[in-house]
């Protein structure tokens, strides 16, 4: 297999990885086929061109949206088994992790990968057993009538989901204790991240923070947190994926670059409020 870590922006990155030799291996685990079964079933379903399949999904779709990239990213890393451990420890080369060097140092990958493996382990955890110890309530809805149980349905998929992230935290985790990864600098990487940072895309960015509300007085502008820059547009996504030929990257790219932006956008404006608010209460005082 081959990780990639992509900054979305300066504060935030996503860890994507391609299986390689997947397409090698003609056995399935009982887990995968599952997994392939119900993914099947639901590009059926989104097929319909009414009824509850057709609302199922688009509302499904809704949540998916929801998921933070984090957690997609993680998931795309295989679960770590015993039998995996000793496979990976038997290898003669390492794995790659592949990073646009324009953007991350080489010393601080294995510094952002292990803030990624770590972080998110206890919120994962957590919201397994949440998942899980919710579903004997969610049981009475299997009585009604044509309508499958949904909300068993989808509380078993959020434990499914974050017992994939969880796994594949640890399996990032385990990798780099083994000393058995890689950084690896892309050439085409920088070339994407270069075209994604042209004057013109950081002009539009930074316009379309402010559009906003930004605050008139330059004291006011001067407490906005503006450290934080977006590194890749949604269009980037389309781009490399292409270039690298992952064609799962696009989808990839595109949730994490629109969590982010909305991210920064509701700090921003949360920001502006609280300034105001300030304003507002410090002349209340100098009224006084």
């Amino acid at each position: 297999m081959r990780l990639f870590l992509l900054p979305i922006s300066t504060r935030r990155n996503l860890i994507y990885c391609q299986r390689i030799n997947q397409q090698l291996s003609s056995k399935q685990t009982y887990l995968d086929a599952i997994t392939t079964r119900a993914s099947t079933q639901w590009v059926k379903w989104e097929k319909y061109e009414k009824g509850w399949q057709k609302k199922v999904t688009d509302y499904g779709n809704l949540l998916f949206q929801r998921i933070p990239f984090e957690e997609w990213g993680l998931k795309s890393i295989p679960p770590i088994t015993a039998r995996r451990k000793v496979e990976e420890l038997g290898e003669t080369e390492p794995i790659n992790v592949v990073f646009p060097s324009s953007i991350v140092a080489q010393s601080d990958v294995l510094d952002r990968l292990r803030r990624i493996g770590t972080e998110r382990q206890a919120f994962h955890r957590q919201r397994m057993i949440w998942s899980i110890a919710f579903m004997p309530i969610s049981m009475p809805f299997a009585l009604i009538p044509v309508i499958p149980n949904i909300p068993f349905f989808y509380l078993v998929f959020r434990a499914w989901s974050h017992w994939r992230a969880l796994s594949g935290s640890k399996h990032v985790e385990f990798l780099l204790e083994k000393n058995l990864i890689r950084a690896s600098s892309s050439a085409v990487l920088d070339i994407c991240y270069a075209i994604g940072e042209t004057d013109a895309f950081i002009t539009k960015s930074r316009n379309d923070l402010k559009a906003l509300g930004t605050p008139s007085d330059d004291s006011k502008s001067a407490n906005v947190d503006i450290a934080e820059e977006m590194l890749l547009s949604k269009s980037d996504g389309k781009l490399i994926s292409d270039i690298t030929e992952i064609p799962q990257l696009e989808a990839e790219i595109e949730r994490a670059v629109h969590q982010v932006e909305h991210s920064m956008s509701a700090n921003l404006k949360m920001q502006q409020e609280q300034q105001e608010s300030d304003l507002v209460t410090r002349g209340q005082k100098h009224q006084k």
